[in-house]
């Protein structure tokens, strides 16, 4: 298990334990509510061995996920997964945390997929199909974009987000409906063209340090090659995963769990990156209230890739941070 700040963070005087899910690997079946599981036995871990304060560092996607799992560790009230099976959570499988460390901080899978999925795919079963009005990528919209543009473009997004949900609950209730001992109660399916943020090529939205492009990929061709790629964020998934990492009804959103929280809050905020924003900052400023402490790290991009120097910045924050709790 490898993270950027583990080796810093020990140099420092605080000791860390990386941790993955059983679903390391492949997401197609991940389910939020077990990797909640998951973490916790990471940290009765360390209670067992005499560990009496502990925080969690999440980063990127995992600051959603430690926000999640304090909520339900400060107050469980998860009795079914989202497809209605009983979740059998109980408090012991979530003991509480003193704190939360939060890098690039997305505000969650289902934001991601609402902010990001592409309107402009007109056939769900093929990943060619294209309505030219609504593609991000065809320069004649832009960049810049167009109020009317932008406009026409979100709705549609969120159109096609709720379209893709519906689906998946109906099917789901198809496949949960057949009588036969051994039916089938999941299955596969494939989201096309998850990449298509107007905010990957127009600087001018939600302004920040950021170069065109995205963190996957160069510039405007490298971000729209990401879109395509046949493998990508939320590209294969189950009818279950959907539901309880992508969709609207998932409960695992960012800010929404952090509110719920009472233990203090450090948020590293990396002002060059191409997939957290201002305003994703803002969000998770308003959950955390007066709990939540921010540090703009200038100029870091999403991994702090080849910023040495960010690294020991973000590093000596978080230390002195964790040592004061």
């Amino acid at each position: 298990m490898g993270h950027y700040l583990i080796a810093p963070l020990a140099e420092r005087g605080i000791a860390c334990m990386g941790l993955n899910s059983r679903y390391a690997g492949n997401d197609t079946l991940l389910l939020m509510e077990r990797v909640i599981q998951d973490l916790g036995a990471g940290v009765h871990y360390l209670r067992e061995r005499g560990y009496e304060k502990v925080v969690l560092i999440g980063n990127s996607g995992g600051a959603a996920l430690a926000a999640f799992y304090q909520a339900q560790a400060e107050c469980l009230d998860i009795e079914h997964l989202p497809d209605g099976d009983p979740a059998g959570l109980s408090p012991r499988d979530l003991p509480p945390v003193q704190g939360l460390a939060l890098c690039a901080a997305h505000e969650g899978r289902s934001t991601l997929m609402r902010n990001w999925i592409d309107p402009s795919v007109t056939d769900e079963h093929d990943g060619l199909s294209c309505d030219p009005a609504l593609d991000m990528y065809d320069v004649r919209h832009g960049p810049p974009f167009s109020h009317a543009f932008l406009e026409r473009f979100r709705n549609a997004q969120q159109a096609r987000y709720e379209r893709l949900d519906q689906w998946v609950g109906e099917r789901l209730a198809l496949l949960r409906a057949q009588a036969a001992p051994g039916s089938a109660r999941d299955e596969v399916f494939v989201v096309h063209r998850t990449h298509a943020d107007p905010r990957f090529l127009d600087l001018s939205i939600d302004a920040n340090d950021r170069a065109v492009g995205s963190v996957w990929g160069a510039g405007a061709v490298g971000a729209r090659a990401v879109n395509h790629a046949a493998s990508q964020m939320g590209r294969i998934t189950s009818l279950t995963g959907w539901l309880s990492q992508w969709s609207p009804r998932s409960r695992a959103d960012g800010p929404s769990n952090l509110a719920r929280t009472s233990v203090p809050v450090l948020l590293c905020t990396y002002t060059a990156d191409s997939s957290t924003f201002p305003s994703t900052r803002a969000a998770w400023l308003a959950a955390g209230g007066n709990r939540i402490r921010n540090v703009d790290v200038v100029g870091g991009n999403h991994y702090l890739a080849g910023q040495p120097e960010l690294v020991r910045q973000v590093a000596d924050a978080m230390a002195k941070w964790i040592l004061e709790l």
